[in-house]
């Protein structure tokens, strides 16, 4: 099954849970998970989000799913095209 969070504190939440062999495990109480560029992320297979501001901690997070480089190229196109950014921009299916 395809696990596709709508949101990137739902991947977060779901990376928190998530084993190694990318099963979830049920579990309570706050995270600390930050997933940068390089981390492995195991339980999420796409995200749909919006843009978030570049270089911010949520940048951050769709990086390590989708790669650094295939982000810059999206972010660019999406500055070229007047997309709208922050929390209330223009959302986006990210799948690696």
């Amino acid at each position: 099954h395809r696990c596709v969070p709508v949101g990137t504190t739902a991947m977060r939440t779901l990376e928190s849970c998530s084993r190694p062999d990318g099963t979830l495990a049920p579990a309570t109480g706050p995270t600390d998970i930050f997933l940068k560029p390089g981390d492995a992320v195991r339980a999420t297979d796409a995200l749909v989000t919006n843009f978030h501001l570049p270089g911010s901690s949520l940048f951050m997070l769709v990086c390590a799913l989708i790669g650094t480089d295939v982000m810059q190229a999206a972010y660019s196109h999406a500055i070229a095209s007047d997309y709208r950014f922050y929390s209330y921009g223009d959302a986006c299916l990210l799948l690696p």
